[in-house]
């Protein structure tokens, strides 16, 4: 079959892109601003990538066309598919008619922690030989691809909750009908498709509803809104992590390490080298998961010393002169401070200086910006880009930061801003998630 990805370098879209050539399929498709590490994986696997959406692609004559959540009415691609009368679907529907029947699929939700969480799952049970599919929304570094079909019939999604196609407004997660999920925590996000918290619960309920009784919910006990979304009803057995009677942690005052307990059984200390404690939350989760998949707590803590986190997350791109830049997708003012947090922990007190982007629809729309002060203010500078699109006073947002914080229009302004500031033993991080205008080249290319 030739199938025809319309938004094929979404990160959903272009792993899907990668299990449809991995089963054996013809895969094309077409995007605008395409960039890496889709781009470079979509190259690597000889799939053909057409810029933009002219409507002369149906010449072609695909048997499928998959329609990325990011296209809308007036495309004038999808309105000749839709004119012709042309074969269509969404990618989350593909996945389920076409990957995971038969399959044992775990799925993790939840607004933050989900790439990290499924990788981290994925990690685990490809350590214990159980040989997963997984499809990632970023790239895991110990597999290097975002996406395989893998030779058992575990597999692991990462569940989004954003809207599936133009056609179909549920969240794209009430698809995969998994036999065990993670719900890692619920915050508002998505404003432009979501009015209000209660429209997402409403979203993760119809998942919830989806689970066997034979399956299994992971669920963060601190979140109040997940709490909110199982007491609406909730048919499958559910175990918490971030409590005291679930998974939870437990520091060694003696050895300062941190301990990883279920109830009251001591399983072990996780050594690893990722940063934070929302990852050892991430990890919580990922280990109550595929316990149900049969892999002992035990062993899967022991194989996590191995693991690597995901590209962008807290990623160093470069060191030059003695100034390190990381690269973070944080773009929510929680993972903003999480990421700032878990980086602050290793730095103790260099000087941390935040890049950022509020790029995300729902930072567009102004819904979150009295939280994006105090999510910055464990930097010590704060470089802060105002797209043209903003329709709020970024200066007022920012004003509690004071001095710290500097707005500037363009990207190369940033940059030379940055080549002014910094100095050796600085830590730059950068946290958008877009390419950001090439901002970690250009910075690592003009330090001197």
């Amino acid at each position: 079959m030739h199938i025809h990805i319309l938004g094929i370098s979404g990160t959903f879209m272009g792993s899907l892109a990668l299990l449809a050539k991995q089963a054996g399929h013809s895969v094309s498709g077409c995007d605008t601003n395409i960039y890496p590490p889709m781009s470079t994986q979509l190259q690597e696997n000889g799939i053909d990538v057409i810029e933009g959406f002219s409507a002369d692609q149906i010449r072609a004559q695909p048997n499928l066309f998959i329609i990325g959540n990011a296209i809308s009415r007036g495309n004038p691609l999808l309105e000749s598919i839709l004119d012709q009368g042309l074969p269509y679907t969404s990618g989350p529907q593909w996945l389920s008619d076409y990957i995971l029947p038969n399959r044992y699929t775990l799925a993790v939700a939840g607004t933050h922690g989900k790439t990290t969480t499924a990788s981290i799952l994925a990690y685990i049970l490809d350590e214990a030989g159980l040989e997963p599919g997984f499809l990632i929304g970023g790239v895991p570094q110990n597999f290097g691809t975002s996406a395989r079909l893998g030779t058992t019939p575990f597999f692991v999604v990462e569940a989004d909750e954003y809207d599936t196609a133009f056609f179909d407004k549920r969240s794209k997660f009430v698809h995969y009908r998994p036999k065990v999920a993670i719900l890692n925590n619920l915050e508002y996000d998505h404003a432009d498709i979501f009015p209000n918290l209660d429209a997402i619960k409403t979203q993760f309920h119809h998942l919830v509803r989806t689970i066997p009784s034979s399956g299994l919910i992971v669920t963060n006990s601190a979140s109040l809104a997940l709490k909110d979304v199982l007491d609406r009803g909730c048919w499958t057995p559910t175990i918490h992590f971030n409590s005291n009677d679930g998974f939870h942690l437990r520091p060694n005052p003696i050895t300062n390490q941190t301990g990883i307990f279920l109830g009251e059984e001591d399983l072990g200390v996780l050594n690893w080298d990722l940063l934070g404690e929302h990852n050892y939350q991430n990890a919580l989760a990922a280990i109550a998961a595929a316990r149900h998949a049969g892999v002992s707590p035990k062993q899967a803590i022991a194989s996590l010393k191995g693991f690597q986190n995901v590209k962008r997350r807290l990623e160093i791109r470069g060191i030059k002169n003695g100034i390190t830049l990381y690269d973070d997708f944080a773009h929510h003012p929680t993972a903003i401070a999480a990421t700032l947090a878990g980086l602050r922990s290793k730095i103790g007190s260099a000087r941390l200086l935040a890049i950022i982007e509020p790029r995300s629809n729902t930072m567009k729309l102004g819904v979150l910006k009295d939280a994006l002060g105090p999510s910055l203010n464990i930097a010590d500078a704060v470089y802060c880009h105002a797209p043209e699109n903003l329709d709020w006073d970024i200066h007022s947002a920012l004003a509690t930061l004071g001095q710290r914080a500097q707005i500037y229009t363009t990207v190369d302004s940033i940059v030379n801003a940055i080549l002014q500031d910094a100095r050796p033993g600085d830590h730059l991080l950068v946290m958008s998630n877009g390419s950001f205008g090439g901002i970690h080249e250009k910075i690592l290319h003009a330090l001197p």
